[in-house]
């Protein structure tokens, strides 16, 4: 693609900045809360997009300088320079034309969203709970490294340790955008500790990874709601088993349940739990987003297809192996350990680049 038509491309961009700019000092789109929040997230995605602009434009400009240097100076020196500045910005101007074309490509709607997490132990009994337990620490690793937050909603422990099933809020800067790669079936290859003869096993969980709704994403009829109350269970201090501070919510259209008792208090747990709810009625919407354009692309790693085998971690070989992208990396340690970043970006890269095509920039 020449300057030119890429330049031509951004001007359209830099109009649109400058109206979403004027509007959100509107005080009558302030008022609609909805259209307020979309704003600012256009804002904020055309931000990017600007500043990027401004650095490619400032650097094509400076290569036509050096150009017209080197046409017609005749002093040495600035020959020289010139030619050394050329030569950096014809090696420069690729990368910065090819973040740009990644920006310009809309993200996914949900990107920026918070999210839900969930994993379940799968095949392979207690070794499976052991592993979703293992995964879920991995995740907080992760999540700490990033500066996010995340606290358990609800969570079923095995009868070895680990988690039957764990479901948790992750709250934070693009989460939803970052970790929707890592839904799907994660397998484990490994010598569980009850086994004696030390054969390896393979066992399994899933995880699920759903975008946090908004209370104006989506709405809800409090009369198709049955609330449940009753008493805690698991770590919570004397409150437990003696108050009614645990919730079960019930959407009665859809037949979705959902439960939330980490906090003392009832109406901790109720605002929790009315989060969850949407979440999971806005993901069957998001679903149905997911699977139109799961077949447009063919590296889609985040169709939300969760029986689909995403990632095996053989603990024998200390590898991990990602099966989408048919990557290998032999640092399982550190990745149990919440260094997952390397396997999120290539994944990412993947994603990206086949959004790129479908754009055709």
């Amino acid at each position: 693609m020449s300057h030119n038509i890429l330049l031509d491309k951004l001007e359209t961009v830099y109009i649109r900045f400058k109206e979403v700019s004027q509007l959100i000092t509107d005080p009558a789109v302030m008022e609609d809360m909805k259209r307020y929040v979309k704003l600012n997230k256009e804002y904020k995605d055309l931000e990017k997009v600007v500043n990027a602009a401004d650095k490619y434009k400032d650097a094509v400009s400076n290569l036509e300088e050096s150009k017209e240097i080197l046409a017609n100076e005749k002093d040495e020196e600035m020959r020289e320079m010139a030619k050394m500045e050329l030569e950096e910005l014809e090696e420069t101007l690729p990368e910065l034309e090819q973040e740009i074309k990644f920006l310009l490509v809309p993200a996914d709607p949900e990107d920026s969203k918070n999210a839900i997490l969930e994993i379940r132990a799968g095949t392979g009994g207690d070794e499976a709970s052991l592993f979703a337990g293992d995964l879920f620490r991995m995740y907080t690793k992760y999540c700490e490294s990033k500066g996010w937050k995340i606290s358990i909603t609800n969570e079923s422990e095995g009868t070895s340790g680990g988690y039957k099933e764990i479901v948790a809020n992750i709250t934070g800067e693009n989460v939803y955008g970052t970790l929707k790669y890592e839904s799907g079936v994660h397998r484990v290859q490994r010598v569980p500790s009850t086994e004696t003869q030390g054969r390896v096993h393979t066992s399994a969980a899933s995880v699920a990874i759903l975008p946090e709704a908004e209370e104006f994403d989506i709405t809800l009829n409090p009369a198709d709601i049955r609330k449940d109350t009753y008493c805690s269970s698991g770590p919570g201090g004397q409150s437990v088993n003696t108050t009614y501070s645990a919730v079960r919510l019930t959407h009665v259209p859809s037949g979705i349940v959902v439960t939330c008792q980490d906090q003392k208090s009832q109406i901790k747990n109720l605002a929790k739990a009315m989060t969850e709810l949407r979440s999971r009625i806005y993901a069957i919407e998001h679903q149905k987003y997911l699977d139109e354009i799961a077949g447009k692309r063919k590296t889609m790693v985040s169709t939300g297809d969760r029986s689909a085998k995403i990632r095996t971690y053989n603990f024998p070989q200390g590898r991990v192996t990602d099966h989408r992208i048919n990557l290998t990396m032999y640092n399982l340690a550190a990745i149990m350990d919440g260094d997952i970043q390397e396997i999120i970006s290539k994944l990412q890269f993947e994603e990206n680049t086949e959004r790129l095509k479908e754009s055709g920039l």
